[in-house]
């Protein structure tokens, strides 16, 4: 696998390298080794699927507030989606920066975030499906987010929005309220 720094500090691209054969083709998508030999939280303890019927789709931005606030690792498994995160660890040098990759199964890509980061995407095709694995179970009463089109984050959308739960819509800026999750140390 290839471990790419990602522009904010603690988010890695992760690449699998293919072995081609007449057969076709096989790679490693985890090795905890290699996780950890680049300081990754390789306790991931649920997975969970997102099935999205149409493109232009965004779900997001979605954390949990800390003691619960996850390490994501993401793929996107059928279809094409642009993932995004945001750095909402105050003390970063990268607050409220986001970023995006592409994520498909074509690219086989996968994004690994670390806590202290909202995250959302949207799909780029129909049928998408995307797959997480998470350092913490789901805890409703930590579950947060910040809405997908903050003018604080101005995160850039690639394709016009088709479809947002009300849930998402509802999530309020990050203008005056308190930022965070967790410090820049404790990632």
């Amino acid at each position: 696998m290839k471990f790419i720094r990602a522009e904010l500090p603690g988010a890695w691209v992760i690449e699998p390298e293919f072995q081609r054969d007449d057969r076709g083709a096989f790679a490693r998508v985890w090795c905890e080794r290699e996780f950890t030999q680049h300081g990754l939280n390789t306790s991931l303890v649920q997975c969970n699927i997102s099935l999205n019927n149409r493109q232009g789709t965004v779900r997001g931005m979605h954390f949990q507030r800390p003691p619960h606030g996850e390490t994501k690792l993401v793929r996107c498994t059928r279809g094409a989606i642009v993932d995004v995160i945001v750095d909402l660890r105050q003390d970063s040098p990268t607050f409220r920066h986001w970023i995006s990759y592409e994520l498909s199964a074509e690219n086989h890509r996968m994004l690994y975030i670390p806590p202290g980061f909202a995250h959302g995407f949207q799909t780029l095709t129909d049928n998408a499906e995307v797959h997480y694995q998470m350092s913490h179970e789901y805890h409703a009463p930590s579950a947060d987010g910040v809405r997908w089109n903050d003018p604080a984050i101005n995160v850039v959308w690639p394709l016009a929005i088709t479809s947002i739960s009300d849930r998402d819509c509802q999530w309020t800026d990050l203008k005056g309220r308190v930022p965070c999750l967790m410090s820049l140390s404790s990632v």
